[in-house]
C-alpha cells in the first residue's frame, strides 16, 4: 500500500499568535519562521496577518527578505481578506508572494457577518483573486467555518467550490474554525469534499475546543486529506491548534504517512516557541513536555531492565530527548537502582532499602527528587562511604531592610578550607551568589558558573505556608546543571540548590580544589 505524503503547514506565527497574551516580536518572528523552515522543515509556514499593524508588517518583509536569499519565498504565506485589492498590495508590499484569502464557508457567517448574498461574496472573492493575481501573489483560499457550512448549509459550500473552480486558486484549506467537529464527521464532510472534486489539493485546520484537535486531522488524512495545519505546542485561539508534536509522531506510527518533518528539532523548536510565547508546555503534553519519557512506577523501570517491556514506538532519542526514571513515593528499589546505575553508584541490599525508604518519605512530603540528588540521599542514610559533598555551607546571614540594598555574609567550606565572603546584590539571593562568587574567583582563583535558569513552585497541592521548590539551571564549561533545593523559606531552597550544584561541578574534577 502507497504511504500517503502530507504537507505540513504550520500557523504558529499567524494563528498561534491569537492565543491570549501572546504576542512576537518581529526578530522573534524571524527566528522562529527560521526554526520551522530550516529546522523542523515544515512544507509552509503561514507568518501573519495582512494589515494588522506596522510592527506585522515589519515582521513579514523580515521573514520574506530572509526566505528570498534562501530559495523559500513560496513557502511562506500571508493571511489575506476579501477587501479588494487593500491585502493583496499589503502581503507584496512586504515581500510576500502567497496569499491565504480568507472566505467565508458558510451561509451563516456569509450573511450575518458580512451582510451578503452568496452572489455578491462570490463576486467579490474572484475580483480579489484577480487582483492578487495581476500583483503576482499566488492564492490559496481558507472557507472559514467550513466545519458549520457542512453541517448547516452544505448547499452553500459547494456553490462556492463550483464558481471557483476555474479561479487561480491552489489550495482550498478547510477550517474547523469552532472546533465543533467530531472525528466522524470529519470523515464524513472531507470524504464528500474529495468525492465531488477529485484531484483538488485540500488542507484541514482543526482547533481543539473538544480536545479532538489531533483526532480530527488523523481523520481528515485518512479521508484523503493532502495538508494539515499545526502549531508549535498547540498554541492558538480559545483551546489551541492541533500540536505539530503530536500530529507527526502519530501520522509516522500509525499512519505511516511520509512528512519533511526533522522530529529531532521538535523538543528544541518547542522549548524555543514555549520562551518567546511565555506560555509554558504542560509536563504531561506528549512528545515534548517533561513528563513525555519518564517513567514512575517502579515495575516500570524494572520491566524495561528485563528487556525494555514498557518502551513503545515513541523512542525518546527520535525526538533527542532520553527516557528517564523518576523518584518518588511509587518508584521502588528499580527506578532507583536504574537511576543509581547511571550515576556509577552500587548499593547492597540493606543500603537499597534505606535509601528506597528515604525517597519514599520525601515523595510522601511532595518533595521533587532528581538523580542529581541521589548522591546526598545516600549519602545522608548510610552516613558514610558515599559522601561527595566537597563543598559545605557553614553559615550565611542575609539582610532586607527598606531603602538599603540587601547584603550577604557567608562562610563556606571547600575541601576541608573555610572561607568567609560578603556582598551587596539586588536581591538577597543575588547578594548570597555574589558572595560565593567572590570566593571562587578571588580566593580560590576560579571561573564561577553563569545562571541561566531561576524558577520557583509551589508543589502540587501545597499552600501559601508550604514548602516552596527552587529549580536552577546553571552552565559551566559547556556543561549544564539544574538542581532543585526544598525549603519553607525561598532564599533557603535557593541556597540548597546552588550548593547542590557547586558540589556536582566540584566532583566532576580529578584533583581537590587548591587556594
Amino acid at each position: 500500500m502507497e504511504r500517503p505524503v502530507i504537507e505540513i503547514m504550520d500557523t504558529t506565527l499567524r494563528d498561534g499568535e491569537q492565543t491570549g497574551g501572546v504576542s512576537f516580536l518581529p526578530h522573534e518572528k524571524l527566528m522562529i519562521a527560521r526554526l520551522l523552515l530550516e529546522e523542523l522543515k515544515v512544507d509552509r509556514v503561514e507568518v501573519a496577518s495582512a494589515r494588522v499593524s506596522d510592527g506585522e508588517r515589519d515582521a513579514v518583509a523580515r521573514i520574506c527578505a530572509w526566505a528570498a536569499a534562501h530559495g523559500m519565498l513560496r513557502r511562506v504565506e500571508v493571511l489575506g481578506f476579501v477587501d479588494g485589492t487593500a491585502s493583496a498590495d499589503w502581503i507584496a508590499g512586504a515581500g510576500g508572494r502567497v496569499a491565504n484569502l480568507l472566505c467565508k464557508g458558510s451561509l451563516r457567517h456569509c450573511e450575518g457577518q458580512l451582510g451578503q448574498s452568496p452572489q455578491e461574496h462570490i463576486a467579490a472573492i474572484r475580483a480579489t483573486l484577480d487582483y492578487a493575481a495581476r500583483r503576482g501573489l499566488e492564492c490559496n483560499v481558507y472557507l472559514e467555518d467550513w466545519s458549520n457550512g457542512m453541517k448547516d448549509s452544505p448547499e452553500y459550500v459547494f456553490a462556492l467550490m463550483d464558481a471557483l473552480k476555474q479561479a487561480p486558486v491552489r489550495r482550498y484549506m478547510l477550517p474547523d474554525t469552532l472546533g465543533v467537529l467530531n472525528p466522524l464527521q470529519v470523515v464524513e464532510y472531507m470524504r464528500k469534499m474529495m468525492k465531488r472534486y477529485p484531484g483538488t489539493h485540500f488542507d484541514f485546520h482543526a482547533h481543539n475546543d473538544y480536545d479532538l484537535a489531533v483526532s480530527n486531522v488523523l481523520a481528515a488524512v485518512l479521508s484523503g486529506c493532502k495538508g494539515l495545519h499545526t502549531t508549535i505546542n498547540g498554541l492558538g485561539e480559545r483551546a489551541g491548534n492541533a500540536p505539530l508534536a503530536s500530529v507527526q509522531a502519530i501520522l509516522k506510527d500509525h499512519f505511516h504517512a511520509v512528512t519533511r518533518i526533522d522530529e529531532s528539532r521538535l523538543n528544541h523548536v518547542s522549548r524555543v516557541v514555549e520562551s518567546y510565547s511565555g506560555v509554558a508546555i504542560p509536563p504531561n503534553k506528549p512528545v515534548v513536555g517533561e513528563n513525555a519519557f519518564t517513567q514512575v512506577a517502579g515495575v516500570h523501570a524494572d520491566g524495561d531492565r528485563k528487556g525494555n517491556l514498557y518502551a513503545n514506538a515513541l523512542a525518546p532519542e527520535r525526538f533527542g530527548r532520553k527516557r528517564e526514571y523518576a523518584l518518588g513515593k511509587t518508584s521502588g528499589r528499580a527506578n532507583i537502582r536504574k537511576n543509581l546505575e547511571e550515576l556509577g553508584l552500587q548499593l547492597d541490599d540493606d543500603g537499597m532499602r534505606r535509601v528506597t525508604d528515604r525517597v519514599i518519605e520525601l515523595g510522601d512530603k511532595k518533595e521533587l527528587v532528581t538523580q542529581d540528588d541521589l548522591p546526598y540521599i545516600v549519602a545522608d542514610v548510610l552516613k558514610h562511604g558515599v559522601d561527595t559533598a566537597r563543598v559545605r555551607l557553614k553559615s550565611y546571614f542575609v539582610t532586607l531592610a527598606g531603602g538599603l540594598r540587601p547584603t550577604a555574609t557567608l562562610r563556606i567550606e571547600v575541601d576541608g578550607r573555610d572561607y568567609e565572603e560578603s556582598s551587596g546584590g539586588d536581591g538577597q539571593y543575588d547578594a548570597f551568589v555574589r558572595a560565593l562568587r567572590k570566593v571562587y574567583r578571588e580566593r580560590l582563583g576560579r571561573d564561577f558558573p553563569s545562571l541561566e535558569n531561576y524558577a520557583v513552585t509551589i508543589p502540587p497541592g501545597g499552600r501559601t505556608d508550604a514548602l516552596v521548590q527552587a529549580a536552577i539551571t546553571w552552565t559551566h564549561r559547556g556543561r549544564q546543571y539544574r538542581t532543585r533545593g526544598l525549603d519553607a523559606d525561598q532564599t533557603e531552597a535557593a541556597i540548597k540548590a546552588t550548593i547542590k550544584m557547586l558540589n556536582l561541578m566540584e566532583n566532576e574534577d580529578d584533583e581537590p580544589i587548591k587556594p
